[in-house]
């Protein structure tokens, strides 16, 4: 056990142990019924229709990164969150590490209400596609051969992925791309432990200022529609 739960990475063990006690609630709780699309929403899934109709909600943005149907859902994402969690948030640092995942996490969200309003959506994965989008802002922009070359790996991953949301009608492919957009800017904004000057003030402005309108943005337009 000591092995394969790494003390250095708190953050990451935090969001391991937070998305299997939903998980698990979900099972003992809803047992036999715990992939249908009341569970999801009961446990906090996203679900725009309500969001619009009522703003309370809009804590949902982020209760759904916790929220998986099935266990192929969960075990496939733990296990992503499990790999690359360890691997950034050693890059970033906890603090902003911490910060990367939900933020890439609450623009996928953002994306799924703009976009598919009408459906009931829930996973990590809005998270871990923006781990995937601040790696590809590091692969063109980091001077670092080791994060160069791990960010051409991610890349490969990336596309490999978005692919393949492309062929399954039950993945949110709105909510991925939400979360690489917001994994991107955030990798600008949210500096690196070994490159901590690596972006200028005045762009990791920018980044943040793009982030905050592209959100709040959405949101409003969200609700309008």
């Amino acid at each position: 056990m000591k092995q394969l739960i790494d003390k250095r990475y708190p953050v990451t063990n935090a969001l391991l142990l937070v998305t299997t006690l939903v998980f698990l609630a979900m099972q003992v709780l809803r047992f036999g019924q715990a992939t249908t699309a009341q569970t999801i929403y009961e446990f906090g899934g996203m679900y725009g229709l309500v969001v619009k109709i009522d703003p309370t909600q809009l804590w949902r943005l982020i209760s759904p990164i916790f929220v998986h149907i099935g266990w192929e859902h969960f075990l496939f994402n733990s296990m992503t969150l499990y790999v690359f969690g360890y691997q950034l948030e050693a890059i970033f640092g906890s603090k902003r590490f911490f910060l990367l995942y939900f933020l890439a996490g609450i623009m996928g969200n953002i994306f799924i209400l703009w976009l598919t309003p009408t459906a009931v959506a829930a996973g990590a994965s809005t998270s871990l596609f923006g781990l995937f989008g601040a790696m590809v802002v590091l692969r063109y922009y980091s001077r670092n051969p080791y994060l160069q070359l791990l960010g051409q790996r991610y890349i490969a991953l990336l596309l490999i992925n978005l692919v393949l949301g492309l062929f399954n009608p039950e993945i949110s492919l709105a909510g991925h791309i939400g979360g690489v957009v917001g994994g991107a800017l955030a990798g600008i904004f949210l500096p690196t432990l070994q490159e901590k000057y690596l972006f200028t003030i005045k762009q990791k402005r920018l980044a943040l200022l793009l982030y905050l309108v592209l959100a709040f943005g959405l949101v409003l337009m969200s609700f309008s529609l």
